[in-house]
């Protein structure tokens, strides 16, 4: 099979339960019709009957497909992209529907975790998959070869392991496992098209138990546990060490525990610890006591409401407790004061938090040491029966745990040679081949030659370049300038090549502050003169998540009035200039893009959005409207397309009513809503339907890219100033004061945020107009400012202000 020959333009997934529906999903999200099926129900329950249903009806036996999508479209987070991805998905059952098999090019079994039922399930497809099919399992750690033993060649050669990590939609990592005969253009294909049709970073896993991630990180939660018993910590110490500080998500080990699911935690221990013969090792995979009696109790974590933590609501509000492990009895959860965790707080850089904590001799240092000890050496063993490389490990942990740092990256950051000599010290025993690394004189995992990284490659006793997608675009470190074009406090205007420049804000969490909008002017101006176009990117956590709140509400208590104004109008002209720059600039919005991170992507030429972008214009929750532009955008596009008149009877034509439009974009920005995806961002109107998504969020900034080399080529041309917007004036302001009254008198809104969304309603009308006066771009704009201004003095507002810029909360008030 070559590679450029396959096609995947429909799926079957065979498993409507939790993966298999949220897979289904992530198919139908990417435009790939896909067929959902699982077994016939045994009987009918009482809601069957009711409806008049028999064992026949074809709503019955397809029922468990059918309420597979009904729960799918309820999860959270979102496993659809928007609610008519649904359309693409039809449910079926393996007794009625297999026959559909043979128009699907990709068949992906995610049934329960059992040789089984997997194999007697795979036998029957087999009567049904068209030549050249590629089938594959999800399974989370059976035996590939065992679960394909059964099938011809034909479909052998073609068969591999899928293993999606949960949410499918959001987890980056996909495990490609080969089975013993499958063709080396089927692994290819596959993975090129997970990569850039699914957004998936693939990692190829041998047929070993639970492969790679599930594999170290089940040996890395199990190691805390042991030592949580042994040395006498807490759930809430363990947690407070082993998240953040050490560079791991938020929900740290015990959160994490909760949200997989305690009792899908252990059945993932003890698959490891069945399939394995030496001893110690299967002794490192048992299961703790205090878990399993934790299961028995039916404490299972979030999907029983109770696990290592609990939330229970009293007279008080609610309250987190957390589990003594020690009486199995739910405590108030207590705060962790370690000085550890206070020497690495505001520390940055990882790598310094790292050496920080772990060489730190007190509670938190102890236990971070430990507990990487035991991760890092096991992962050395375990080269090259789980991976030929310590590169697919780090980047297992990385992509399917969110780790900041892979294992061995995290070996390098504490120092290689160090750990080893205390590690021998303390009596355990050292990987033959890291001995021999350090031996040979090599000091480190990876090192950068020429510009690229390098990862140590144990076989070869030398080093060996990572190799990177084409599509990766990786902006040049602080200390590598060659590529800097301008840079400033609030950014850099870098050049990627080909005549395109990428501004990427340096802002604290890419907020915009006076430093980024001061860039924003510069940038449109070098790129005039110098460029073919720009990209407005990065690669931080989020895109932008707006404005500097503590620089507004400082400004407010301060009542500069003066400053503030000049701030929102240098944003607002700032705007002005990306929409009108006579070379094309291209926003690549990613994760939060709220508030002036949105106003700048409805400003350019063209957005090119990876899917996971929330965009929203949240102004609302600190007591103030979009002010740079946000507003006035949001009403060009919501009547640009109307015509200036309809055929009737006057001469001229009537003029259509503009009034239901305005409605839906007031709607919008008064509900502070934020989009779920990229997709649902072009329904709501933050992008238009000729913007670009990107699934795969390393491939964005080469996408955005070629997006503007595209505009380049077609022969870019700005759009003309609105002169002309027609606005509803008094008429309309009439119809949303309506709204805001019915919505204040529901009790859907407070007082405040109605007093709010009458201002706001007051810009979006255009003023003290009459119905289809004509105003200007500039006009709106004037309207925006003297709105925020008017609504920042007010005390309200200050009082929203001040609590989202002190503790990061919105305050409804």
């Amino acid at each position: 099979m070559k590679k450029e020959q396959q096609k995947i333009r429909k799926a079957a997934v065979l498993g409507a339960g939790n993966m298999g529906s949220k897979i289904a999903a992530l198919l139908a999200g990417v435009d790939i019709p896909t067929y959902l099926l699982d077994i016939v129900p045994r009987e009918l329950d009482e809601k069957d009957k009711k409806k008049g249903l028999t064992r026949e009806s074809p709503e019955f036996r397809s029922k468990l497909a059918r309420l597979g999508i009904d729960y799918t479209l309820m999860a959270s987070p979102p496993a659809f992209f928007t609610s008519q991805d649904i359309k693409l998905i039809k449910p079926g059952n393996f007794e009625d529907h297999l026959e559909w098999l043979a128009d699907a090019d990709w068949i992906i079994e995610v049934v329960a975790e059992d040789l089984k039922i997997k194999t007697d399930l795979l036998a029957k497809v087999e009567e049904y998959a068209k030549p050249g099919a590629i089938i594959t399992t999800n399974t989370s750690g059976l035996s590939v070869n065992k679960i394909a033993e059964n099938l011809t060649r034909r479909h052998q050669k073609n068969f591999m392991g899928t293993h999606f990590f949960n949410p499918p939609r959001h987890m980056k990592l996909l495990e490609i496992v080969p089975g013993a005969s499958t063709d080396p253009d089927a692994i290819s294909f596959m993975s090129s098209f997970c990569e850039r049709r699914l957004g998936k970073s693939v990692v190829y896993a041998k047929d070993t138990p639970n492969f790679i991630a599930n594999r170290i990180g089940c040996y890395a939660l199990l190691a805390v546990m042991r030592t949580m018993v042994e040395d006498g910590y807490t759930v809430e110490e363990v947690d407070a060490i082993t998240g953040p500080p050490m560079g791991r998500p938020k929900s740290a080990s015990f959160r994490t525990a909760d949200m997989v699911g305690l009792d899908v935690f252990a059945k993932v221990a003890q698959n490891v610890s069945d399939s394995l013969d030496d001893p110690a090792e299967k002794e490192a995979f048992a299961v703790p006591e205090f878990l399993t009696k934790m299961i028995q109790l039916g404490l299972m974590g979030d999907k029983s409401q109770k696990g290592f933590y609990k939330k229970v609501t009293g007279p008080q509000g609610s309250q987190i407790q957390a589990m003594d492990y020690t009486s199995l009895e739910y405590v108030p959860s207590r705060k962790v004061s370690l000085p550890g965790l206070e020497a690495v707080k505001g520390v940055d850089d990882l790598a310094e938090r790292l050496q920080t904590l772990a060489y730190s001799d007190d509670r938190a240092g102890r236990l971070a040491w430990k507990a990487l000890k035991k991760m890092l050496l096991y992962c050395a063993s375990k080269v090259p029966e789980i991976s030929d490389d310590i590169l697919s490990i780090d980047r297992a942990m990385r992509w399917g745990f969110n780790w900041e740092m892979g294992p061995f990256q995290t070996w390098d950051a504490i120092g290689v040679r160090r750990s080893v000599e205390r590690m021998e010290k303390e009596g355990e025993k050292i990987p033959a081949n890291v001995k021999a690394m350090l031996k040979s004189g090599q000091e480190s995992f990876y090192e950068k030659r020429r510009g690229r990284w390098h990862y140590y490659d144990f076989e070869s006793s030398g080093y060996v370049r990572v190799e990177e997608s084409p599509e990766l675009i990786i902006l040049p470190s602080p200390s590598e300038r060659k590529k800097v074009v301008k840079s400033s406090p609030g950014g850099r205007l870098i050049d990627m090549g080909d005549g395109v420049a990428c501004l990427e804000f340096r802002s604290p969490n890419n907020v915009i502050d006076g430093d980024v909008i001061q860039m924003l002017h510069d940038a449109v101006a070098e790129v005039d003169q110098n460029f073919e176009g720009m990209v407005i990117g990065n690669q931080g956590a989020n895109f932008c998540p707006g404005a500097d709140v503590k620089l507004i509400y400082g400004l407010a208590m301060q009542k500069d009035w003066k400053t503030l104004e000049q701030a929102v109008d240098q944003l607002q002209q700032a705007t002005l200039k990306l929409k009108y720059s006579v070379k094309p600039v291209v926003a690549a919005p990613f994760r939060m893009t709220l508030g002036g991170g949105c106003e700048l992507c409805l400003a350019s030429s063209m957005v090119r959005a990876y899917a996971e972008a929330y965009m929203g214009l949240v102004e609302m929750g600190v007591g103030i409207i979009p002010a740079g532009g946000g507003t006035k955008e949001m009403l060009l596009r919501a009547i640009e397309w109307v015509p200036p008149s309809i055929p009737s009877a006057a001469p001229g034509g009537a003029k259509p009513d503009l009034i239901p439009f305005v409605a839906r974009v007031f709607e919008t920005i008064a509900t502070a809503r934020v989009s779920t995806s990229a997709m649902d961002a072009q329904g709501i109107g933050f992008m238009r339907p000729s913007d670009r998504v990107s699934m795969n969020l390393d491939h964005l900034l080469h996408d955005a890219k070629e997006s503007v080399l595209s505009l380049v080529k077609e022969g870019y041309r700005p759009p003309r100033p609105k002169d002309d917007i027609r606005v509803v004036g008094r008429t309309g302001m009439g119809i949303l004061e309506l709204m805001v009254f019915m919505l204040k008198d529901g009790g859907y809104i407070s007082a405040a945020d109605a007093h709010i969304a009458s201002r706001l309603a007051y810009v979006l009308t255009g003023g003290d107009l009459d119905q289809n006066t004509l105003v200007t771009e500039q006009y709106i704009l004037d309207l925006e400012r003297e709105v925020v201004l008017s609504l920042a003095g007010e005390e309200k507002t200050q009082a929203r202000l001040r609590s989202m810029a002190e503790t990061g909360r919105p305050l409804r008030n």
